[in-house]
């Protein structure tokens, strides 16, 4: 046998004995490619029916979850809730409670049409794929600051209709052909629920709210203006005594309308963060992030009869509708469509 041969003959014996060590190799190292853990916000939002367990929020406003969950009705006497393919309107009964005082006080004491309710929570609570930070726990709800139209609005119509703004985006002030009084006396209705912890608007319609509340300011304290408020206004609950939720700290003292508005229309609050010397990825939260107690809420089975907003609207019409297959809702890109919104009545002759 030739040197060459030889050489040949070494190197396949070589290739045959290192081929099972190379696919060992492969197979330990299997899990490093294996499917990502899915985030916190992935495992909550695609439950659509709550927990079956006594109700509980769990954690705080934008780190948790929310147990035992109950649906607010898609109609009520004196509102729509929106959006229904989000499947977000749920809550803790405190909040179903708030929302329809709030919405039958306002229509027969300040002349409000009507509430259009935006997001609360999801059916489990916990982060969602899209849209907020907080909202978790099931104490939090947004508020459009349109007017409920006359006519009772379709399913289509309340995906496609969008609320409208009642300032520009940043430190301006609000429109005056499109912001009310009646605007003013709803969302002092809401603070002056001695259940809300704070009311999130634009800048503008709070430095509007300083300039017109009068002498009756105390509940000022709890509006606090913050970015991307301009067609909504969101409503926060204080955490109910005897339960696990985390509180908020306490508004700072006064009614806000000093230099703590005036930070609202400088330069600052606008100005882009800089730019960090390398690309940083976001962490995504994950269920280890969240209470322990998130763990059995995601676990537990559904709520025996529950049904997902779509369902619960289709059920009250009397039309079944196509399948409710969990569809992810996408935010319209297109101008918000007509509809014959109620007017808003101004300021009454009594001034009340």
């Amino acid at each position: 046998m030739t040197a060459r041969l030889k050489a040949a003959v070494a190197d396949v014996l070589e290739a045959l004995m290192l081929r099972p060590l190379l696919i060992l190799t492969l197979l330990v190292g299997a899990p490093a490619v294996a499917a990502a853990e899915p985030s916190a916000k992935q495992l909550f939002g695609a439950q659509s029916l709550p927990a079956a367990m006594p109700s509980q929020p769990v954690g705080f406003y934008a780190k948790g979850c929310l147990a035992g969950a109950v649906q607010l009705p898609p109609d009520g006497p004196n509102w729509a809730a929106m959006r229904l393919s989000r499947n977000r309107q749920w809550g803790l009964p405190i909040l179903v409670d708030f929302i329809e005082k709030l919405a039958h006080d306002a229509a027969t004491k300040d002349g409000w049409p009507g509430l259009l309710i935006g997001d609360m929570s999801q059916p489990r609570g916990g982060p969602m794929v899209s849209g907020h930070a907080s909202h978790q726990i099931g104490l939090d709800v947004d508020f459009w600051l349109t007017p409920m139209p006359s006519h009772k609005l379709s399913e289509d119509e309340r995906e496609k209709i969008s609320a409208v703004s009642v300032t520009d985006p940043g430190p301006h002030e609000v429109h005056p052909n499109v912001w009310t009084s009646a605007h003013g006396r709803l969302i002092r209705r809401a603070a002056l629920d001695p259940r809300v912890e704070r009311i999130f608007v634009a800048p503008g319609i709070k430095k509007e709210l300083c300039a017109t509340a009068g002498a009756d300011r105390d509940w000022l304290r709890k509006v606090r203006p913050y970015y991307g408020h301009n067609d909504h206004f969101h409503v926060r609950l204080s955490c109910p005594a005897g339960t696990s939720c985390k509180p908020q700290a306490a508004p700072p003292a006064g009614d806000g309308c000093g230099k703590d508005l005036d930070y609202w229309f400088s330069a600052a609050p606008y100005k882009p963060p800089p730019k960090p010397a390398k690309p940083v990825k976001p962490k995504p939260v994950m269920l280890s992030d969240l209470p322990p107690a998130c763990s059995a809420v995601l676990a537990a089975d559904p709520a025996p009869g529950a049904m997902t907003m779509r369902q619960a609207f289709r059920a009250e019409s009397g039309d079944a509708g196509p399948a409710d297959a969990g569809i992810a809702y996408v935010e319209p890109d297109q101008a918000p469509a007509a509809t014959d919104a109620a007017p808003i009545p101004q300021a009454r002759p009594n001034g009340d």
